[in-house]
């Protein structure tokens, strides 16, 4: 039988070779930046917020419309720290700008919204909520907390019809709204709904809002499907794959697109769209919402931010400064912030601004560099001590078996 301290040593060796094999992958753990989690409508570490619907069951008219909100949102979400908007309202918010977004319709008395809504027609009623929800993450104020502001909060929305009064998106409406817009001489033309066929109609409207100089956003997908999209192929929605009109999809805080998302190809910004707070039609109250939908809203609401900013930019070099700004990824990042701010060469690349001049060129993260460096060298010295003890504890058992003689060569101790 073994000496138990042999046993021991042993164990003590292994657990030292093991601390070794798993330094390398201990160090991106802890120097990684720890992301927010995406708020749930459960309220597991999260808000706990009703969901806004982008469309109602067609067939069901007698459950009415989405009712209205009890719960209000207690702090800032993740999407809005990510596109730094409280820095941005200091470089703009978008005034004398109009943003026309194209979607259920939006309440002109809206909170955070009242007296900067127009809704000609039947666009005022917004049963579904759905188009009122992202006209607060373009211009709303926020009402009470002006943390919850969406991009542009001095723009003004042109709320346009886009599909049936209970969601079922339509390519003559759509079409006929990206006229009315363009007629309206909108700065933005925000289009929520993503259709799977593309239109003549539509087309040629496009391509007419884009001539008289107005900047077009789309969402690159409709939403999912409530039954999966596993037997879906990737496709090209539209008007989002139209020449010229910048196609946005939803990310989540890791930057990736969700699990559900529809496949699609052609996108040129990805922008938050999970876990998303805004108002509704109806009441104070607050919901989550997520989509492309979402995420194109985002990118409409910086339009209108670089467009104030910048007003005697055509829209092409607007769409160029929001790509060329964008936070680099497999799927370019919108980063309003730094689309307002940077400088751009006479190429159109981003350049480094002087001392004397405004900055920002990139995002600052030199204190997540240090952190890393920190974290390594703590874990390097932590492994090396833990190296050193357990070193020491099997050296100590050996020199007990041999009875405290120093070691010869070829003699070991006997069982």
């Amino acid at each position: 039988m073994r000496p138990p301290a042999r046993g021991v040593a042993r164990l003590l060796s292994g657990t030292g070779l093991a601390a070794v094999l798993l330094l390398p992958a201990a160090v991106p753990a802890l120097a990684a930046p720890s992301l927010p989690r995406v708020p749930t409508a459960d309220g597991e570490k999260g808000q706990e917020l009703p969901g806004m619907p982008s469309a109602l069951d067609p067939g069901d008219a007698e459950s009415g419309c989405t009712p209205a909100s009890r719960a209000t949102a207690k702090k800032q979400d993740w999407s809005r720290q990510r596109l730094d908007l409280d820095r941005l309202h200091g470089m703009s918010t978008g005034a004398g700008v109009t943003v026309a977004l194209i979607d259920t319709g939006a309440a002109p008395d809206a909170t955070g919204l009242g007296g900067r809504i127009s809704a000609p027609g039947a666009a005022g009623d917004d049963c579904v909520g759905h188009g009122t929800f992202l006209a607060g993450l373009i211009a709303g104020t926020g009402g009470d907390n002006p943390r919850l502001a969406g991009v542009a909060p001095e723009a003004k929305i042109l709320a346009l019809r886009g599909t049936e009064p209970r969601g079922q998106a339509s390519a003559t409406l759509v079409a006929e709204a990206v006229r009315e817009a363009t007629a309206a001489r909108a700065d933005v033309i925000a289009v929520a709904v993503a259709l799977p066929l593309r239109d003549a109609e539509l087309t040629r409207a496009v391509a007419e809002a884009r001539k008289a100089g107005a900047v077009v956003v789309a969402a690159a997908t409709p939403d999912p499907p409530r039954n999966g999209t596993d037997e879906i192929p990737s496709r090209t929605y539209w008007p989002a794959g139209e020449p010229g009109v910048l196609s946005v999809a939803d990310m989540l805080p890791g930057g990736v697109r969700p699990d559900g998302a529809l496949p699609t190809r052609g996108i040129d910004l990805v922008a938050p769209g999970a876990g998303v707070v805004s108002v509704g039609p109806r009441g104070d109250g607050h919901y989550l919402g997520d989509g492309a939908s979402v995420a194109a809203a985002y990118a409409a609401g910086a339009v209108a931010a670089v467009r104030s900013a910048y007003p005697g930019e055509k829209p092409e070099d607007v769409v160029h400064r929001l790509t060329a700004t964008a936070y680099p990824a497999d799927i370019p990042q919108l980063d309003p912030y730094a689309a307002v701010t940077t400088v751009l060469g006479d190429s159109g690349a981003a350049v480094a601004v002087g001392r004397d001049a405004d900055p920002v060129t990139v995002r600052d993260t030199s204190a997540a560099d240090r952190a890393t460096g920190r974290a390594f060298l703590f874990v390097l010295l932590g492994s090396a001590a833990v190296l050193a003890v357990l070193w020491g504890g099997f050296a100590f058992s050996r020199a007990r078996l041999r009875g405290w003689r120093p070691a010869e060569a070829g003699v070991t101790a006997r069982d």
